[in-house]
């Protein structure tokens, strides 16, 4: 009886222990899924070698950037919010905006219509005064989306990364990488040796852009055409007059002329075009000027203005 007894004693202690122990790893385990599931509300996002954490999951973008406009755009993303241009979105652009609200004009887009859309990162630009930046990072995160032209792939893997579309930026970057060696194969005979720029008009005056600026490094860098010395003396952005236009004598002209850039000189291409100076010009003479190839908005180093502005230079050498 006895012997019985302690069997059935040894029995039970032996059950208590393994419900212990299964209760503990049941405590344990829970833990470790509260942990692993407070841990997945954000993630970090590398860009630019810059580390910013968002939410785990994207469901409200912002695109407080002409360069992220673009970047939408082309990955076919409908932004929450974007900014205006002169209380409008740019026609260029087709639908891509029809889901977004104005949240002001591209300098300093409004923290009260940011904080109405309650977004989970705001797109912004390089360019923001840390003023600015510090009061959209107040609404929620802001990556500065870089305006150098150089870093279009960044850009717009970034935007994949966050919109779940990196699958089509990898391809819209290798598509552009396929038509530009095809179009630098094609046009080697053609534009040897030539003398190809790029001018905008604006506020009446002409400028032109360093090589790796606006649509430059789609002609000097991808194209591999011949970088005047004008262009590669230029800094930023800079006028240039008709005389040393003139001494510069392109053998093809590219220009942008956007009638709201020229307000307070809306005849400045009719009077361009008129210009004794202008008429002595090879590319004049020659009938080699294009006027807005693509849209006189475009930023210019984007992979829309890219991809567009390349389709339609190939497409006049065709």
């Amino acid at each position: 009886m006895k012997k019985n007894l302690f069997f059935i004693f040894l029995a039970a202690v032996l059950l208590l222990t393994a419900c212990g122990e299964k209760e503990e790893k049941s405590t344990t385990s829970a833990i470790k899924d509260n942990k692993d599931e407070e841990q997945s509300t954000t993630q970090e996002v590398t860009y630019l070698g810059e580390k910013y954490e968002l939410p785990a999951k994207i469901e409200t973008i912002v695109t407080a950037s002409q360069e992220a406009m673009e970047d939408a755009a082309i990955l076919g993303i409908k932004p929450a919010g974007a900014i205006a241009t002169a209380g409008k979105f740019p026609a260029y652009l087709g639908d891509s905006m029809s889901e977004a609200e104005q949240i002001g004009e591209k300098t300093q887009p409004s923290v009260e219509k940011l904080l109405q859309l309650k977004p989970d990162v705001i797109l912004g630009t390089s360019k923001f005064q840390p003023e600015v930046a510090e009061s959209l990072n107040k609404v929620a995160t802001m990556i500065p989306v870089s305006h150098i032209s150089t870093n279009w792939k960044d850009n717009l893997l970034l935007l994949g990364q966050l919109s779940n579309e990196k699958d089509k930026a990898e391809s819209i970057i290798a598509d552009y990488e396929k038509n530009v060696t095809e179009a630098k194969d094609e046009l080697q005979a053609d534009l040897s040796g030539k003398k190809v720029v790029m001018l905008r008009l604006r506020g009446g005056s002409l400028y032109i852009y360093p090589e790796s600026v606006y649509f430059n490094p789609v002609l000097y860098t991808d194209l591999g055409l011949d970088v005047p010395e004008e262009v590669k003396a230029a800094k930023a952005q800079e006028m240039i007059s008709l005389e040393k236009l003139a001494e510069m004598n392109p053998d093809y002209l590219f220009i942008q002329f956007e009638e709201s850039e020229n307000a307070d000189s809306p005849t400045a291409l009719a009077d361009l075009e008129n210009n004794s100076i202008w008429k002595s010009l090879d590319a004049v003479k020659n009938k080699q000027v294009y006027e807005n190839v693509v849209d006189p908005l475009a930023a210019g180093g984007t992979a829309w203005s890219k991809t567009t502005f390349l389709a339609a230079f190939t497409d006049i050498f065709k």
